[in-house]
């Protein structure tokens, strides 16, 4: 890894909210045929009788019940961290939050609660494939409370903004001295329980128990992590790459950043350390597992025009290239950004002689006139391509400037409206 990719750690979360960073731009023109493909095939695979929703009480909490579920699920593949990272880097931040002890009592109470929850799943033996997924209902409920609260933690470690809005935080900064962790793991609502116990229960009649009954639990990677990057995806299983989604509305979760962001983690697994041939998402609430092997994956996704390896070797061109920043919206001075702009234009693959020029496959023969794409689809797909400055001689909108920096008020100055305005 070159010295300047390690400068700054790459998110690929970050990377992947605005179209103008360097990562978005590689991948909406790597990635031709859009997500269109892929999500109608993701549509033909999901079939379902049952979506189950969330409980009336799950409310705003619905991001933590899906932390939650998600971990639960890999401790039944593998209980190797029986606590994930993002938790324990939350749990010792807490220790600098508020005034009046609390943010000591939280950590306190964050160091049991980690103890506590390793101690759970050494017990239960959760990975053991002699078990089911599921124990009893007391057990789980008793593991539920565990991971909402850790998932709190979570919170912190990647939202220190929203944090405040927890319960683990209101309650407290509300009574410190009180704060302990029976008092923690009273805080998660009946209704973020049972939503994280059924979607439990209904992993345990679906495709994923015959996933988990088939592997061991070596073969199996937790939050695999990607060297240079801010990131982790949800579970590696005998070279699955498995994603976990509990959205109540599964036939809208293949979207453009989901399929972006599982070919993220194929990208960033540069030295094919987990062995990926296969990529797939389970849908919590339907119990359903779709998968595809990585090259029919990148073949819906348009990115036939290199093979897994070489489109590895170009992304890390890419990265160093950008210094680590390669999910910066914005960059400092115009000639970082036109240095980023003609970095993207070099790694821009080059269709051949007779090839397409979108998917630079080779054109089929003839039988009138020469054709400059192989199907319609392309055809249509290089003038968005174009138009967004993707292909070679389109356009090159220019990159959003940085926005400006507030301006200090006066000593004398006078509020006198927070009015919102509108256009008409």
């Amino acid at each position: 890894m070159a010295p300047d990719e390690t400068a700054v750690i790459m998110s690929l979360v970050d990377g992947l909210r605005s179209p103008h960073t360097p990562l978005r731009r590689f991948l909406d023109r790597e990635l031709s045929a859009g997500p269109k493909p892929l999500r109608d095939n993701y549509r033909a695979q999901h079939r379902a009788d049952h979506v189950l929703l969330p409980p009336p009480g799950v409310g705003t909490e619905a991001g933590t019940v899906g932390t939650a579920i998600d971990q639960r699920l890999r401790l039944a593949f593998t209980a190797a961290a029986p606590v994930d990272d993002a938790s324990l880097i939350g749990i010792d931040l807490s220790g600098g939050i508020g005034g009046r002890g609390a943010g000591l009592r939280m950590r306190a109470a964050g160091n049991e609660l980690a103890v506590r929850l390793a101690e759970t799943v050494d017990r239960l033996d959760l990975g053991n494939r002699n078990q089911p997924i599921d124990h009893g209902q007391d057990e789980e409920e008793g593991l539920a409370r565990m991971l909402i609260a850790a998932a709190w933690y979570q919170v912190l470690a990647r939202s220190p903004i929203g944090f405040a809005f927890t319960p683990m935080a209101k309650a407290a900064l509300e009574e410190p001295d009180a704060f302990t962790l029976t008092r923690l793991l009273e805080l998660p609502h009946r209704d973020l329980v049972a939503d994280v116990t059924n979607q439990l229960h209904t992993a345990a009649h679906s495709p994923l128990d015959v996933l988990r009954a088939r592997t061991k639990p070596e073969d199996c990677t937790g939050g695999p992590t990607f060297a240079g990057a801010q990131t982790t995806a949800d579970l590696v299983v005998d070279g699955l790459l498995l994603d976990f989604k509990s959205a109540r509305r599964p036939l809208s979760e293949m979207s453009q950043r989901t399929a972006w962001q599982l070919t993220g983690y194929l990208l960033l697994d540069a030295t094919d350390q987990y062995r990926i041939d296969t990529v797939g998402l389970y849908l919590t609430r339907s119990a359903t597992l779709t998968s595809w092997p990585v090259d029919d994956f990148l073949a819906l996704l348009g990115a036939c025009r290199r093979d897994l390896t070489e489109l590895r070797g170009v992304f890390g061109k890419l990265r160093a290239g950008c210094r680590g920043q390669a999910d910066a919206r914005y960059f400092a001075t115009d000639e970082e950004a036109e240095r980023v702009r003609q970095l993207l234009e070099r790694l821009a693959p080059v269709a051949g002689p007779g090839c397409c020029p979108v998917c630079t496959q080779p054109l089929p023969e003839a039988t009138r006139r020469p054709r400059k794409y192989c199907t319609a689809w392309c055809r249509d797909r290089d003038k968005v391509l174009h138009r967004r400055g993707l292909m070679p001689g389109g356009l090159h909108p220019p990159p959003p400037a940085p926005r400006k920096q507030r301006l200090d008020l006066p000593d004398d100055a006078e509020l006198v409206s927070l009015a919102l305005r509108t256009p008409r």
